[in-house]
């Protein structure tokens, strides 16, 4: 048995980015397994009086019979940390703030490093930064997707064999809308009549929402959009095209929006379009075809490698492919029930519990080396 930490800061956000899904589907699958391994869910001392969110409702005080412990996670008042554990698990891509002796790091996308159209210069030097230490410390390196791997190998100097791609999993839901709640919850939305365009993500350059303010520009007017993700680099732009092209009737601007939100979100949208140029996974993708929403995405990174043959692909920068492909998926019902029917399987090929058993058997290797 082994005393095996992970940073588990994100899982209490209220909304919930990318990293913080991992962290929270990761860690509860984790208490699934039958190991031997104790875990330290680590916080660092900005979340650490909201941990009980976290804990309580997922059932880690007592999972599987083995209690998981909180610890706090702050340099340097928690130096004798390393001390009482023989693995550090990085769920972040950034370097632990002390030396384990033994540490996996998993790295969920590089692209500052691959463009410098995705974010600020200071950003990108901060990110390189922790990016090359945390890789350069670590005795594995988990990453979701082979594309993502590929990606860091082009562009830091790792060894491939300290890779392993697990790609990380989707909660299928339990609880759906019925018809009539759905019926009002849509209208409130989008409006009686109206299609409702959905996209997830930050309102920044590379999730290319831009384009898909164009294509929703050559759609019919009972078309709407709505944008679910804080803003990010080059929000101004968007904002503005919003404004200059007189849209703001037809697109509602949400912000980053609770689990629940969009959750129902899922539920009452047409169409899921997730037009980025750059994606290490695409939680997304696989959260709305677990929904029984059809996909219309893009065709580079990542995204045909999670979507398979269950989305329709389009040129991230073509608008007017997205928006023949968004018309299609919501109005030909022959193409649109396929899509719903290959998402339904599709998402069910990425159990959580699956990401959890291969993250596991990393922590064994490394341990026993």
């Amino acid at each position: 048995m082994a005393t095996i930490a992970l940073d588990a800061t994100y899982t209490v956000d209220p909304t919930s980015t990318g990293t913080g899904v991992y962290c929270r589907g990761l860690i509860e699958s984790l208490a699934a397994l039958a190991t031997p391994h104790h875990f330290l869910l680590c916080f660092r001392f900005s979340r650490f009086a909201r941990r009980q969110n976290f804990l309580r409702p997922a059932g880690l005080t007592r999972a599987a019979g083995r209690p998981f412990s909180a610890r706090l996670y702050q340099q340097p008042f928690t130096f004798w940390l390393p001390r009482e554990v023989q693995l550090f698990h990085s769920l972040t891509q950034r370097p632990p703030a002390f030396r384990f002796r033994r540490e996996i790091v998993t790295v969920q996308d590089v692209f500052p490093l691959t463009s410098r159209a995705y974010s600020t210069e200071d950003f990108r030097r901060r990110f390189a930064g922790l990016l090359l230490e945390a890789v350069a410390r670590a005795a594995r390196i988990i990453i979701p997707s082979r594309y993502t791997a590929d990606q860091l190998l082009k562009h830091v100097e790792v060894p491939r064999e300290k890779i392993r791609v697990i790609p990380h999993g989707v909660t299928l839901p339990t609880r759906l809308m019925g018809p009539e709640q759905r019926a009002r919850e849509r209208e409130l939305i989008g409006g009686k009549g109206n299609e409702i365009i959905l996209t997830v993500g930050v309102l920044d350059n590379r999730k290319n929402i831009l384009n898909a303010l164009r294509a929703l520009s050559r759609l019919p007017g009972r078309y709407r959009l709505v944008l679910a993700g804080s803003d990010g680099f080059g929000a101004e732009a968007i904002h503005d095209f919003i404004r200059k092209e007189q849209l703001a009737s037809r697109v509602r601007v949400l912000g980053r929006v609770p689990d629940e939100t969009l959750a129902a979100l899922y539920q009452v949208a047409s169409v899921l379009l997730f037009p980025s140029f750059e994606e290490g996974f695409g939680f997304p993708v696989l959260e709305a075809m677990a929904y029984g929403l059809p996909v219309v995405v893009s065709g580079v990174s990542s995204l045909p490698e999670l979507g398979g043959d269950a989305a329709l692909y389009v040129d991230p920068n073509d608008p007017g492919d997205m928006a023949d492909k968004v018309m299609c998926a919501v109005e030909n019902e022959t193409l649109r029930g396929r899509l719903i029917e290959l998402g339904l399987g599709r998402a069910r090929q990425f159990p959580w519990q699956r990401a959890a058993d291969q993250t596991c058997q990393v922590y064994d290797e490394v341990l026993a080396a």
